[in-house]
């Protein structure tokens, strides 16, 4: 099998490590701790509003959903299809790449995006190809991930501290 998104395009997950051989999410303790970071965070972030949008409109009633995410947990760009080209300038053209990693990733992209800095007219985003979308595994899922709403309602703050990041204000 190969590398899937879930929820939001940007972060890869293998495939084998994240689904069952019944299509469904395993559970947290059986996948390592990278993507468990991931996981619990994209939990979070789904269906929060794109950040340009935000930053151009002050408001997330006037933004659109995001559907991508770049960077690491916590310190995240959630980006709408339209504005993806904005992040990518940044990231291959205008230094971004440099900040690979950083805590203040997020941080410094939308520094760059409200000092007015801009991908030229025409820069081009990302062409995406869904290889095989029949065969990736589809769980049943309202909404919520309830597998992953219960693994982290179970978590305790010692386990929660053990992934490394502060998660309280979202359990």
């Amino acid at each position: 099998m190969g590398k899937v998104s879930i929820a939001l395009r940007g972060w890869r997950f293998d495939e084998t490590e994240v689904f069952d051989d019944d299509g469904e999410l395993r559970p947290l303790e059986e996948v390592s701790e990278e993507t468990r970071r991931r996981l619990v965070r994209l939990r979070v972030v789904a269906g929060e509003p794109c950040n340009v949008c935000y930053l151009l409109n002050g408001s997330k009633s006037d933004c659109n959903v995001a559907r991508i995410v770049y960077g690491e947990p916590l310190g995240e760009v959630l980006l709408c299809p339209d504005h993806e080209p904005e992040f990518l300038y940044w990231y291959r053209e205008a230094g971004g790449s440099d900040h690979r990693g950083e805590e203040r990733f997020a941080d410094i992209f939308h520094e760059w995006f409200a000092e007015g800095n801009r991908a030229p007219e025409g820069y081009g985003g990302l062409d995406h190809v869904d290889t095989e979308p029949d065969r990736v595994p589809s769980p049943d899922i309202d909404g919520d991930v309830p597998e992953l709403e219960e693994a982290i309602e179970e978590l305790d703050d010692e386990d929660l501290d053990a992934l490394g990041t502060d998660y309280s204000s979202v359990t």
